[in-house]
This record gives structure tokens, sequence and C-alpha cells, in this order.
């Protein structure tokens, strides 16, 4: 089995499948600001904690600079070894004025290489970071030079038991293909500029021989602790085996309506407007949840966790209380900061460390707004619905349509990725405006096919009986059938 070097980036050696191969050369590129120092300290940072010699070898920075990194992440260079080529670079006069024979940078290029194998050998460093290619490439002056002093320091490094990575700031689009060609593996992080809202930085292991790893794209963040990557989520990876039982919300009617309750392992849409009571069931359904003795996952986009407790206490459900308990986590997404991979990982934390057995998203449409330049987000979405259904998860998906009374409007159409959809509805009746409730589509098993009344008090959720009185009641202003009676309990 290949010898590994973990990188201690989070999400990376899972990208990496355990991590790089030792000794040999790899590349990291990407335009300035990306993280690549950054990254480059966590490596150096792990080596130390596994008590290996680490070098770091400067040549586009003072270790000042290279220090003030560090400090700005909590950090210190205490053993790491650091190399400062800066000098000559900073003086291009440096090399002896009076030799005639050779180009300044022939000589000095020797010298510096020379050097720096010397102080190789003193320390016998395991990993080694070189920042950046750029300046030696400047040394070299011609791509030939360059790509013999690289396989030089290639064949030199790696044969002393040494792990290499380069830094690149590419002047082409995709890199340098001459550099690419001679490393064992590429590294590429980019920075994307939406319209609104932070930047958003995205890795990619553009090729890594020796063993498989997790292509495409996958999110990154730079935070106090470092680097962080979001691994892309994959749902055919994560199968777990569980009992498809009913889950109850607590309420009678609610569960005669489903046929019994929501199945583990399925995904449930409540559809409808806002204010008719779409929050209101899911929070329902995560307090009967944590009655029960398992923990539920709130992920709000349209409302704080003040406005979320406030509306729950009003309607008798302790969700603060199981909040502080443990048995409820709420989590509140700010629209601007996020992207869908650290989202996906903040859902899987829930349920992998967390422990959740029901999840709420509320709502969708959050979620989309929040992310309004993301492309495939709905590829993505259904993604993380199938790795929560494959883990017995049950998920409950809130979607706002536009309108109040007659036709909705969905912002988009998820209805396919649900198995359950429950419709809520708004309708006018002797001067009052009242709350439908039905469920219209149930993959698994039968459901009540009735459309009831629903309302909302301090007393909690109550769903009457059928509206057999009225005909069009999803239209928002129904006609009566034989008398004035509703059918349905009083909305007190």
């Amino acid at each position: 089995m290949t010898d590994r070097l973990r990188t201690g980036v989070e999400g990376l050696d899972d990208i990496l499948d355990g991590g790089f191969p030792r000794n040999r050369m790899y590349l990291v590129q990407g335009d300035p600001g990306v993280g690549k120092t950054t990254l480059a300290l966590q490596i150096l940072r792990d080596g130390v904690r596994c008590g290996e010699r680490c070098l770091y070898v400067n040549l586009s920075e003072t270790v000042e600079e290279l220090a003030a990194v560090a400090t700005s992440h909590g950090w210190s260079l205490d053993g790491i070894d650091v190399f400062p080529m800066t000098g000559s670079l900073a003086d291009p006069i440096a090399a002896d004025d009076d030799n005639t024979l050779y180009a300044p940078s022939d000589v000095e290029l020797g010298e510096r290489t020379e050097e720096l194998l010397r102080r190789v050998d003193e320390i016998r460093p395991r990993r080694i970071i070189v920042d950046s290619c750029s300046e030696l490439r400047l040394l070299a002056q011609t791509q030939l030079r360059f790509r013999r002093l690289l396989l030089a320091l290639k064949t030199d490094l790696n044969q002393r038991g040494s792990t290499v990575f380069l830094l690149e700031n590419p002047t082409q689009p995709g890199g340098d293909p001459l550099l690419q060609s001679l490393v064992h593996g590429v590294i590429t992080i980019e920075q994307l500029s939406p319209i609104y809202g932070a930047e958003r930085r995205r890795l990619r292991v553009m090729k890594l021989r020796e063993v498989s790893f997790r292509g495409g794209y996958h999110d990154a963040k730079i935070m106090h602790e470092g680097v962080i990557v979001f691994p892309r989520l994959v749902a055919a990876e994560h199968h777990t085996d569980f009992v498809r039982e009913m889950v109850s919300s607590d309420i009678g009617e609610v569960d005669v309506l489903l046929g019994g309750g929501l199945q583990r392992g399925t995904g449930t849409l409540l559809l409808g407007p806002a204010g008719s009571g779409k929050s209101a069931l899911a929070s329902q359904y995560a307090c009967a949840s944590a009655a029960r003795g398992e923990c539920a996952a709130i992920f709000t986009f349209d409302e704080g966790t003040g406005t979320l407790f406030e509306r729950a206490r009003g309607l008798g459900m302790p969700v603060a209380e199981h909040v502080e308990a443990g048995r409820i986590i709420v989590q509140q997404i700010d629209p601007a900061e996020m992207t869908p991979g650290e989202f996906a990982a903040l859902v899987r934390r829930a349920v992998d460390v967390g422990g959740a057995k029901l999840v709420v998203i509320d709502s969708l449409n959050g979620y989309l707004n929040a992310m309004p330049e993301e492309n495939f987000l709905i590829a993505q979405l259904h993604e993380l619905l199938t790795y929560l259904r494959q883990q017995g998860i049950v998920l409950i998906m809130v979607v706002a349509q536009h309108g109040l009374l007659g036709s909705m409007v969905s912002p988009i159409d998820v209805s396919y990725l649900a198995d359950n959809i429950v419709l809520f509805r708004f309708f006018e009746s002797e001067g009052r405006v009242r709350k439908a409730i039905s469920v219209v589509k149930k993959r698994a098993g039968k459901h009540e096919d009735t459309i009831r009344e629903l309302s909302l008090s301090a007393a909690g959720i109550r769903v009457g009986e059928p509206l057999a009185a009225f005909r069009g009641v999803l239209t928002g202003v129904p006609q009566a059938l034989g008398g004035t009676g509703t059918g349905a309990g009083s909305s007190e």
C-alpha cells in the first residue's frame, strides 16, 4: 500500500482518499489570494505535529510576511525551518559584477540551488514548500533551463525522502502544461466573485498519479483555523441500514391524513403560501422527534432563531427547551455567506456527528435565493436529498408559493424530488380567512385524499374534519354545498 502524507487540511484528505503519496513533487496553483500560502502552512504544521522536519523555501515573501500570515490564523512558525531566497531576487545586481563570462542569472541560479540542497542535507525535511515557481521561472529565464531545474530538484529532493509542494501563480488559463507534466499531482484553487456577498472559493484535483481521488469542484473557505474544503457529496458512497418505520407528528389527525405518518428515509414537501402553517407543522415534527428522544435539526434561511423560538412558543411548542437540552439543532443560514458545499457539510455534520434523525430545511426558497449564481444547484440538492434518504432520515422541506388566494405559482418545481407532498391553502368563508391542509402525494403507502381545515393557536396545531360542505376550497373562494356548515372544527 502506498505510504500517504496527510495534509491536516479539513476535507482535503477525504478528497485524496487518505492523502498524497510520499516522496513525490506536487503543484498547488491559483491566483494570488486564493489561499495557497495558508494551505501550505497547514501542510507543514501537520508535519510538525507528526514529528517531521519541515522546510519552507521562501522566494516571494519575507520571513516577517510569512510569520504575519501564520499569526493571522493564531499559528506560529515554531518547528518550521524557513529558507529565505528573496535577498538575491530583490537585488538583481547581487551577483559578482566583475564576472563577465556568465550571465548573473546563471551564477545565481546555480548558487541558490546548491545552497538549498545543502540546507536540505542539514535538516533532512520530510515536507518542503517552494513558494513560488514564478520566481524560479524568472531565475531560469528560459523554459528549457526551468524544466531542467525542476527535474533536478525533483530527483534530488525525492531521493532525500522529501515530499515537495510547489506553489504557482499561473500566467495562463489552466496553468502551465509543462509544469503540470513534471509533477505527480496538481491541485487548483479558484476564487469567484459573485455580484453580491462574500467571495467563493473552490478546489479541484486536476491530476494525481498512483492513487484514486474524488474529481470535480469542491467548495472551500478560508477561516481562522485555515483553509477548509467541503468535499463534493456523492450519495452513492453513503448507505446505512435502517428500519422503514412510520414517524408520528404526535397529532392524530395529521397522521391520519398521511396514512400513519412519515416513513423514515423519505423526503416531504410542505407546499403553500406564506403564513399558511408550513413552518409550524415542520416545527411540530421536530418537537415530536425530540420528545421521542431522537435528535432533530432545523436549518432556517428565512427567519432568525429568535423568531423561530417565539413562534413555536406561541403555538405551545417547546423548541427552545429542546435546543437547550441538545435534542434539536437549529442552524441559521446567512444567505450571503453560504455555498452549496458548505451547506451540505453542515447537514452531514448534523446527521453524522449530531445524530439527527429528522432534518428540516426552511425553506428551499431561501436555499435557492442564497446561491443565485450557482450552477446545477438542483443537481446538488438532489444529491443531498438522496444522501439523507439513504441514511434513513426523515427530511422535511418547506417551499413558499407565490400568491395568497387562488392559483399558486412555485418558484421552482422540486415536487419530483419529494416522496410526500402536503399542500396548504388559504380560503375565504363567512367573512374569515381560513386555512386548509391536504396530502396530494405519498409514494410509500396510502394517504387520505380529503381536505381538512387547519387552525393554529396557543394550544398548538389542530386539524378539523374533512371540509365536505364545500366545493372549490383550493381555489380560495369555495362554494357551500347545502347549508352553511363548514364540516370543520372551530378555528379558535
